[in-house]
């Protein structure tokens, strides 16, 4: 097997570059590779002699291959040769290849046993799927094509691609490592998006593919072993390319007042924590110097945040770990990259560089109107600030260890890789000064159980540095420097709170009965196997809102019947076979479908949204609502339609389940039960007419509110506005239980229903069923076990007369106070 041997100005860059490409292949079929890098540990530089010793190190009768990065390190390889003996000199082959893409695939070719040829021709390649995926087709030399000729007899099979990410790196090689050991040629086309064929056996040239989630490959093979060849590509594809998630965590988890799932309320020394990072000391270097420190730190930034990610997935599932894809994806995003190399080989140095550039960015987002897109600004932000600390060498001053009691943590927003890696047992909570409810920082933070004030304004940021700070984010609570008695109140609240949570977790799989012997569902709000399970482990009754645009939010192009069904099913395994309530592609507003394009509009949230996008592309539901009738056979089963005005929207969706249905199978299968979500103040008041002929309907208490009270749910100017606690809103639940037929069920799927006094106002108002967040599932059946229809009734009559959200809340916490 041929050798490799990298040589680099930085030491850490290379280190890096290696570690990178020893991921793509299996330990026991990795060709040895040997660092040539830096004067020292820390100090840029080339050195022949050290060049030459790693040569001598790894030499090989098969060949040696050297990586070079730039400027003087040609200099140095070529003066190393000169200190060589001639029979060792006689092995090497110099490429100028890319040192990290020509890495990756002279490491996967050479494992496969491949001669020095066919190694330093995939290294040549090492660009070619990145120029060709960025259109820059004229760096793409089409001498550097792999043909490969099948003969007549050719066969073919179709691979399909379900990963994650699609097919990139570590799964690429893993195709191309098997590819190769056949005695048979094997190429691949992707019809999604037109490129292909390419030989299977070239690494750089499957990259070019660009196959994503969702993509079906067709690979065509002729030759001696080419049966066994699809054969054993169909198996890997099975096996997701090798490339399947981190299992989610089963273990035990550690609790304190900030990791409580759901306590909601902290006490702690304040501890302030700048966004900000001090360049002072930065001491610029030559152009090429600071493109390599550049390259550096994004190699650091790149492995942090794929740690964070499978971190952030092990604990709190897909849909907090997607986040980080866009942060991953703004390193590679050559819209970026690009300015940042240019002004960097003009002279800039690499933070100012970086800063321009992403400062610009997020000024960009800022600008837009929509509160879901301004809140990207904080992902940008959040880069940034890691790139920086990376060309600074310094670690971020929130994970300083301190010694003490836990703090609470005030900074001017977090981030999501913060909130991700926060240790509860060091922080107790969390301050923003603002940055809005819809951020990824809080969504990861909430998702973990940490507590978290978002908002806090000028009162937060008037806090200092050791400053007592006490908040009960459920009330909406913040206290500065506490006297003796509050604080007594807090730390009591504490453990009060944990009581509730601890034995509401001992009785999750008791059913939620009230204390009149009203039974009531209480499911959870899922989008993932992973929320699934853990919901069931905390009791759910089922899931009461499947959200198909974030299970299948990955996909480019739009999921089948059969590949739909496959994800409900797994669902419905993770959920033991308990009920689950498909909602349909809810579209627009602040969730895009990459498979569905919409036109830009003035108010997102005032326009195409839900169902109504699909007036134009009737083909895409109903391919859903096959998925759903078959389902509908295996499982218990419900549908229902988002964004519903109209009855006339009613029956056309009808219609479009019958023509589903009429597909699969026939008439709608017995089981199958439908609904709409009542989510706009016009259905609320015609839900009589709205729900005729329905099995249920389903309140969104999110979207209802804003558009009760005309506040967007993400602005923070207005957040005090849009609250589900508003007696207008209460009003029209109050109307939509009244309203609607005794045969047809009122469930309520928003946040309101995950607030255990919100829940229980809800059943006051009439509501008989709860679907809410997977961490508030044993807490919310334990309210309803507390709960006294009757007097709860009575609270909701006079919440529905009161004169503010505030009001509600003293109202309710004040009389329910006995049955907690």
């Amino acid at each position: 097997m041929i050798s490799i041997v990298v040589v680099s100005h930085s030491r850490a860059l290379a280190d890096a570059a290696v570690a990178l490409a020893g991921e793509m292949v299996d330990s026991d079929t990795r060709p040895l590779i040997k660092v040539a890098a830096g004067v020292d540990e820390t100090t840029f530089g080339t050195d022949a002699a050290a060049v030459a010793a790693a040569i001598t190190d790894v030499d090989s009768a098969d060949g040696i291959l050297l990586l070079l990065d730039l400027g003087s390190a040609v200099l140095s390889t070529e003066l190393a040769l000169e200190f060589l003996d001639p029979a060792v000199a006689a092995h090497v082959t110099i490429t100028s290849a890319p040192m990290v893409e020509g890495l990756v695939a002279a490491v996967v070719t050479a494992s496969t046993g491949a001669d020095m040829a066919t190694v330093v021709n995939e290294a040549r390649q090492g660009l070619t799927a990145k120029q060709r995926h960025l259109g820059d087709e004229s760096s793409a030399s089409s001498s550097d094509k792999v043909d490969v000729t099948l003969d007549a007899d050719t066969r073919g099979v179709d691979l399909s691609v379900r990963n994650n990410h699609g097919l990139h790196a570590r799964p690429a090689a893993k195709l191309v490592a098997l590819a190769r050991s056949f005695d048979a040629q094997v190429q691949l086309t992707n019809p999604v998006t037109g490129r292909g064929p390419v030989d299977a056996r070239s690494l750089s040239l499957v990259a070019t593919l660009d196959a994503r989630q969702g993509d079906v490959l067709r690979a065509q093979a002729s030759g001696r072993e080419a049966d066994a060849a699809l054969a054993a590509l169909l198996r890997l594809a099975d096996e997701d390319f090798g490339d399947a998630p981190p299992p989610a965590a089963t273990g035990a988890r550690r609790t304190s007042a900030g990791d409580g799932a759901g306590l909601d309320v902290a006490l702690g020394p304040a501890r302030l924590v700048s966004t900000d990072v001090d360049l002072t000391d930065y001491q610029p270097g030559e152009p090429d110097a600071e493109l390599i420190r550049s390259e550096t730190a994004l190699i650091r930034v790149r492995e942090s945040l794929v740690a964070v990610r499978r971190r952030t997935h092990a604990e709190s599932g897909s849909d907090e770990a997607a986040i980080f894809d866009a942060h991953l994806a703004l390193l590679d995003d050559a819209e970026v990259a690009d300015p940042v190399a240019a002004a960097i080989g003009s002279g800039t140095s690499a933070p100012n560089a970086w800063s321009d550039e992403l400062g610009g960015l997020a000024g960009e987002f800022e600008a837009l109107a929509d509160s879901y897109q301004r809140a990207r600004a904080q992902d940008v932000r959040s880069v940034q600030r890691r790139l920086l600390l990376a060309l600074t060498g310094r670690e971020d001053d929130v994970f300083e260890h301190r010694p003490g009691e836990p703090v609470v943590i005030v900074v001017p927003e977090v981030d999501a890789a913060t909130a991700a890696v926060i240790d509860p047992a060091e922080v107790a909570g969390i301050v923003t000064i603002g940055g809005g409810v819809m951020g990824h920082g809080v969504i990861v933070a909430k998702s973990r159980g940490l507590a978290i004030y978002t908002d806090a304004g000028a009162i937060g940021a008037a806090v200092r540095d050791g400053d007592l700070i006490a908040f009960d984010a459920a009330a909406r609570r913040f206290v500065v420097n506490p006297g003796p008695d509050e604080t007594e109140e807090f730390e009591a609240l504490i453990v009060e709170r944990r009581r509730q949570r601890d034995e509401a977790l001992g009785a999750a799989a008791e059913p939620a009965v009230t204390h009149d012997g009203t039974s009531i569902h209480v499911l959870a709000n899922v989008a993932s196997v992973e929320e699934a399970r853990a919901a069931v482990a905390r009791g759910a009754d089922g899931s009461g809102l499947v959200r198909t645009e974030v299970l299948f939010g990955g996909w480019r192009a739009a999921p089948t019947a059969d590949e739909q069904l496959e994800g409900f099913l797994a669902l419905s395994e993770a959920l033991g076979g308990r009920p689950m309530t498909v909602r349909t592609w809810d579209v627009g507003g602040d969730k895009p479908l990459a498979f569905l394009p919409l036109a830009v509009e003035a108010n997102p949230f005032l326009g195409r949204r839900g169902l109504r996008a699909f007036r134009g592309r009737p083909e895409l539901l109903v391919e859903q609502l096959k998925a759903v009738c078959r389902l509908a056979t295996k499982c218990p089963t419900r549908v229902m339609f988002p964004m519903v005005t109209t009855r006339a929207e009613v029956d056309w969706a009808l219609e479009r389940l019958h023509e589903a249905s009429a597909v699969v199978g026939g008439a709608l299968p017995d089981s199958l039960e439908v609904g709409v979500m009542v989510e706009v103040p016009a259905a609320a008041l015609r839900v009589a007419d709205l729900a005729r002929g329905l099995d249920f309907v389903s309140i969104g208490t999110n979207d209802l509110t804003q558009y009760t009270v005309a506040a967007e749910r993400g602005n923070a100017a207005v957040s005090e506005l849009a609250d589900a606690f508003d007696p207008a809103v209460l009003r029209l639940v109050r109307t939509v239980c009244e309203e609607v037929s005794d045969s047809t069920t009122v469930a309520v799927c928003g946040d309101l229903a995950s607030d255990v006094e919100g829940a229980a106002l809800l059943l006051g108002l009439g509501v008989r069923e709860l679907s809410v967040v997977g961490p508030a599932v044993a807490l919310v059946k334990q309210r309803v076990r507390r709960l006294d229809l009757v007097e709860a009734a009575q609270v909701a009559t006079d919440a529905v007369a009161a004169s503010s959200a505030d009001a509600v809340r003293t109202l309710v916490r004040t009389a329910f106070a006995e049955q907690n």
